[in-house]
């Protein structure tokens, strides 16, 4: 019984941490298969039902839970990301439950044997919180990335809006004619923007403020700005949008030294311990023998 027992433990105990190891460390998808899912065709009946199941459950916990003091629903990112909050919160919630009552449910042999009660319950309650928190994390190492590539889309963006308005362009078309070029996500969000700023009756940058207001994403507040302001003095305008697309590269490219520079430090103690065990290893022999004599 008692190696049944511990074998169901550590079995529980490996599945919470490859959970939480997987939600912490999803690595961002790919964006070439995620449009061509756009254009597949509708997915088979089952998958509709499943996914709508899914999205009720989410919805019935988020009227219920919104409310809740400790609950918060990242909906800017949620949005940015493309998931939505019904499902987010089923999620952390199946985690959570499934981190409270997998350590009590392994250890009932052990319970049966005189293991403390608390033992068990306390490792559940702590798994919980754990995996309750997972998915924030995941979304906001998802949701970072987007806007990093986001930042890089705008950089090109800001360069063809401003050759747009060199060649005597009024600034909504340049703003529209510089969308079409890309094909990316990130253009792809301009775009739908842009065509609701025809349906709203505003003008192009008044629904790029309100896309950065919905997204949180402050490169696209420059450019709403820049656009506003401007005139039909198309070479003023060429330059400020020129000055601000090599200032954004500028900072990009710093912030990925720094990030490259902390990825190298935290490759330091690794390389450090790593040289100490080899240098041990080679000395290992002639320590011995001098220990012999």
């Amino acid at each position: 019984m008692m190696p049944l027992a511990a074998i169901l433990s550590g079995a529980a105990i490996g599945a919470g941490t490859a959970l939480l190891v997987r939600e912490v460390l999803r690595p961002a998808p790919a964006l070439g298969p995620a449009l061509d899912r756009l254009n597949r065709p509708a997915p088979a009946r089952a998958d509709i039902e499943s996914t709508d199941r899914d999205e009720r459950w989410g919805q019935w916990l988020l009227e219920h839970l919104a409310d809740v003091p400790g609950v918060r629903i990242p909906y800017k990112d949620l949005a940015l990301t493309g998931a939505t909050p019904a499902r987010f919160l089923l999620m952390k919630v199946a985690l959570a439950g499934a981190g409270l009552l997998l350590p009590p449910l392994s250890t009932v042999p052990l319970l049966l044997l005189g293991l403390p009660l608390y033992l068990p319950a306390i490792v559940g309650i702590v798994a919980a919180v754990v995996l309750w928190f997972a998915p924030d994390l995941a979304l906001r190492d998802k949701a970072r990335r987007a806007r990093a590539e986001f930042a890089h889309a705008m950089a090109a963006y800001l360069d063809l809006v401003a050759l747009r308005r060199a060649g005597n362009v009024s600034a909504e078309q340049a703003m529209e004619q510089a969308a079409q070029v890309g094909e990316g996500w990130a253009f792809l969000r301009i775009q739908g923007a842009l065509a609701r700023s025809h349906v709203d009756k505003v003008a192009h940058w008044e629904s790029l403020a309100r896309l950065t207001a919905e997204l949180d994403l402050p490169v696209l507040d420059d450019l709403a700005a820049i656009m506003r302001q401007s005139s039909d003095d198309g070479a003023s305008v060429y330059s400020t949008l020129r000055s601000r697309a090599k200032n954004l590269r500028t900072e990009l490219l710093a912030d990925q030294a720094a990030e490259a520079n902390a990825n190298s430090e935290k490759m330091t103690a690794p390389g450090a311990l790593l040289a100490v065990l080899v240098m041990a290893l080679i000395a290992f022999p002639a320590i011995i023998r001098m220990l012999n004599t």
